[in-house]
């Protein structure tokens, strides 16, 4: 990290390569500045980042605490004192470049960026930084920067942090399609958000591939597949095309309660109205439910806006489990559903003396009460 010493080890290391060739001994990192890595998936994206770790007592020891930031690493662009580069940024990190790779495109902090390698760097301030995405990923330090090979720059705001010896890079508020990477040093955090747009459409390619291969012709995994276009609200079109093999697949389909209740939820979702509906009977032809499963998928219908569907759910499970468990509170969601709460009112108190546990309870207890409301603004 220190600029002189940092000079005189990229002149020692040229002067090896200079050696026709020559095979160089293995030696300790430049400034005992371990080189780390740090990989983190969001879903089937993967971002990783390599970097050399300083610390801030450095390799003599010294306590260089309170002097990291606008001195050792020095705020705007720098003159490094080597290769000509007058104005040169951060390698955000020590020794080589710091190295940030990602296998799918993304967006960094709302900017898009191709899937690829970078050299990352940072032109540090006291209140704003700048982040630099350069496609040279492969120089040792900032010593050949060329902002012509700036690929993206995005500003970011440092901000406090707990106190990190080690430079650091951490993913924090780690979501299904976002993550937050830091870079932590000292007492400082510099942050960007790694985003994969539109992930679902990357899983929907990635089922594609898998049912090509021998998974195709298993009616569970059409199923599975089709089920999360359902699920995810995504290529329907496609998850109904994979539905139907799921029940009509020479020597492959399966028809089951399973298999042709998401086909009738698919078809329902593509605007096949009366198409689902058959299907659905057929579905509830099958029996061997039980009074939950029943109850989820009327209320997966319910949650997708097929009320008449729904409602055939909730009446059939009532037909065939009375007075079961959640067969009564089935009923009182129909009737809310289809518009008379005064008769779902008498179905949720049933069902209140039903209820298995006190969360349950609690659930219908404010069920109850939005009912009341309910009928009471009438």
């Amino acid at each position: 990290m220190i600029r002189n010493a940092s000079i005189l080890c990229t002149l020692a290391l040229a002067a090896i390569v200079s050696r026709a060739g020559a095979e160089s001994i293995t030696l300790p990192p430049s400034g005992d500045n371990q080189k780390c890595s740090v990989m983190q998936g969001i879903g089937l994206v993967r971002v990783q980042v390599d970097y050399s770790s300083p610390d801030v007592h450095g390799p003599g020891g010294g306590d260089r605490r309170g002097k990291i930031w606008g001195e050792l690493v020095p705020y705007g662009l720098a003159d490094l004192g080597f290769n000509d580069c007058k104005e040169c940024p951060w390698r955000m990190g020590a020794n080589e470049n710091t190295v940030f790779s990602v296998t799918h495109d993304v967006t960094i902090d709302g900017k898009p960026l191709a899937a690829g390698r970078y050299g990352l760097h940072a032109i540090p301030g006291k209140d704003e930084w700048s982040l630099v995405f350069s496609r040279n990923a492969h120089s040792w330090g900032s010593y050949s920067y060329d902002p012509g090979e700036d690929v993206l720059r995005i500003p970011v705001k440092p901000a406090k942090s707990e106190y990190h010896e080690w430079l650091t890079y951490e993913f924090d508020d780690r979501k299904p399609d976002h993550a937050v990477c830091s870079l932590k040093w000292e007492d400082l955090a510099v942050s960007f958000t790694v985003a994969v747009p539109e992930i679902e459409k990357l899983y929907v390619a990635q089922i594609e591939r898998d049912l090509e291969s021998g998974k195709g012709f298993d009616w569970y995994e059409l199923e599975a597949a089709a089920r999360y276009c359902l699920q995810a609200k995504v290529a329907l079109d496609r998850g109904l095309v994979w539905a139907e093999k799921s029940v009509n697949m020479p020597g492959v389909g399966k028809p089951n309660m399973t298999t042709l209740g998401t086909l009738a939820q698919l078809q329902l979702a593509n605007g096949k109205q009366a198409e689902g509906l058959v299907t659905l009977d057929r579905a509830l032809a099958m029996g061997g439910e039980t009074p939950v499963s029943l109850h989820q998928f009327a209320r997966q219908l319910q949650l997708n806006g097929n009320k008449e569907a729904a409602m055939k759910v909730y009446t059939a499970n009532a037909r065939r489990h009375p007075g079961q468990w959640p067969v009564t509170f089935g009923l009182a969601r129909g009737h809310d559903m289809m518009g008379d709460p005064k008769k779902a009112l008498g179905f949720a108190r049933q069902a209140l003396a039903q209820a298995p546990d006190e969360p349950n309870r609690r659930n219908l207890q404010g069920f109850i009460t939005g009912l009341e409301k309910k009928i009471a603004g009438n």
